[in-house]
């Protein structure tokens, strides 16, 4: 690989500083004094896909707006809070009961009961695809006084936990009273009420008076839909936004340069690694997926290849959750690959070529797959590339029909717990074990989670099970994804590794 570009450098150590100094990770910026009852617009990069149905994806835009909430909160170590209930028990091992915070109103002025918070689960429980937090878990509510009894078919020492999903968010019952999905106009317990909802366009909210907890700086909040990141970028340029998410690699550099705006970068729980199907040769063989890991630089992979807009990878979760790996990343050595691949039996007399495969969905993809290609070629395997479309690919990775693959994997999409992510992915009959990973010693470990209710040893149970898939090289992690965002006459505006929360009362504007 070449020496990085400077500008690309200049960003890698933009990135691992603001890392360091917890820049935009749990700390407001000071960019002026506070007006009060201003107007902030915000640039959001995803739109709504299911017109804002509570019971979907969508409510992570409910969430951040400041608009709904649920039950239980999360804090920055990924561990439950108090929301809407404000303390819960396990009553039975199936059942929990959360007591509800007194004094609570929903924006269209009825108040919070246990009935209201009952129907609510009701629906979110009862729908065709349920929320992924609680996909199984035949969760029903009972009311039980100024409490709510949460039962579920098996015992989950962390109901808590799924109880803090965007996707079971309490709406009004008035929410509930169409045929179509809940309308989330009016409807929710936030410190922000929606008073316009477009999901093509963009949502409309102001300050709700009525809120139980700190009251809103700003007495509006505009938040836009800019799906394509330079016209994000472009529209902060304009000064059409204040605030604006995702931004692209190129704008970084030249907002951090600019007077009076205010950029953060923050880890995301997103990683892409290189897949390999442990269930067949050439990776059945240990050796030979160590020699891939020995192969492959990850350092040069996020500095060079990425030009920055990535971090490297030590092991499967990264610096954006509290258990994940931030010590050296392994480096490249591709003489000690070709030695690993000599004892497995290739080299010039038997070279070892592999089909590598990605997708052009996430377009740092291909790029990853040619510079791992090049990695791999320096240790003696030909990699031969292969770029489809995910959703036909897939029915191929899960019957194992492939050799390696590069793929990007939100590891914790709504829950902040790692067990269902290791589950699936890295137990011998996990449903999307891509690898084909098998352990008995991997298994036991996750299975003991199942008794496991304190969250701090539940997340040394995921350091350890991410030690132990590095060790067996159940795949290669390769980087991590970073979020970028710029701010402008604004102040308190913090982003979330979670992507959940965006607009909380410190966010005001400046003058």
């Amino acid at each position: 690989m070449h020496p990085a570009p400077t500008r690309s450098r200049a960003v890698v150590l933009a990135l691992l500083a603001c890392l360091v100094t917890a820049c935009g990770a749990g700390t407001a910026p000071q960019a002026g004094v506070a007006v009060p009852d201003g107007v902030v617009t915000i640039g959001l990069q995803f739109a709504p896909r299911s017109g804002f149905a509570v019971d979907t994806d969508d409510a992570f835009v409910l969430t951040q707006l400041g608009a709904v909430e649920t039950l239980v909160a999360v804090d920055g170590e990924r561990r439950p809070q108090p929301g809407l209930a404000t303390e819960w028990t396990q009553v039975e091992p199936t059942t929990w009961r959360f007591t509800l915070r007194p004094g609570v109103t929903f924006h269209d002025g009825t108040p919070l009961t246990a009935d209201a918070v009952v129907g609510a689960l009701r629906y979110v429980a009862g729908v065709a695809a349920p929320p992924r937090a609680i996909a199984g878990a035949a969760l029903t509510a009972e009311a039980d006084g100024d409490a709510v009894l949460v039962r579920t078919a098996a015992p989950d020492p962390i109901l808590p936990l799924r109880l803090s999903a965007p996707g079971t968010a309490i709406l009004a019952p008035s929410a509930y009273a169409g045929d179509g999905p809940p309308s989330v106009v009016g409807t929710g317990t936030g410190l922000l009420r929606i008073t316009e909802a477009d999901a093509a366009q963009g949502v409309t909210l102001e300050r709700f008076d009525g809120y139980w907890g700190e009251r809103a700086g700003v007495a509006s909040v505009v938040a836009r839909f800019l799906p394509d990141p330079t016209a994000r970028a472009l529209a902060f340029r304009a000064g059409d936004v204040d605030v604006v998410l995702g931004l692209p690699e190129p704008a970084v550099l030249e907002l951090q340069s600019t007077p009076d705006v205010e950029v953060q970068t923050v880890p995301t729980p997103r990683t892409a690694s290189l897949y390999l199907n442990a269930s067949a040769p050439p990776f059945a063989d240990v050796r030979v997926r160590r020699a891939v890991a020995l192969a492959v630089d990850r350092t040069a992979l996020a500095e060079q290849a990425l030009a920055g807009s990535g971090l490297p990878a030590s092991e499967v979760f990264g610096p954006a959750v509290p258990w994940g790996g931030t010590g050296p990343v392994p480096a490249a050595d591709p003489a000690a690959a070709a030695d690993l691949l000599a004892q497995a039996g290739y080299g010039p007399d038997n070279p070892l070529t592999v089909r590598l495969w990605t997708y052009a969905n996430r377009p740092e993809l291909p790029t990853l797959a040619t510079a791992v290609q090049a990695m791999l070629a320096g240790a003696g395997i030909t990699a031969e590339i292969r770029i489809g479309e995910y959703a036909a690919q897939e029915p191929e990775l899960l019957a194992g029909r492939y050799d390696m693959m590069v793929l990007s994997r939100n590891l914790l999409t709504d829950l902040p717990d790692a067990a269902g992510v290791l589950t699936s992915d890295y137990t011998c009959s996990g449903s999307y074990n891509l690898n084909r990973y098998c352990s008995p010693e991997f298994d036991a470990l996750v299975a003991g989670l199942v008794d496991l209710p304190d969250p701090a040893a539940r997340q040394d149970v995921f350091a350890r099970a991410a030690q132990l898939l590095e060790a067996d090289t159940a795949g290669v992690p390769l980087v991590h994804t970073v979020d970028t965002s710029a701010t402008r006459g604004v102040t308190g505006f913090v982003p979330d590794p979670a992507n959940r929360v965006l607009v909380t009362s410190e966010l005001a504007r400046t003058g």
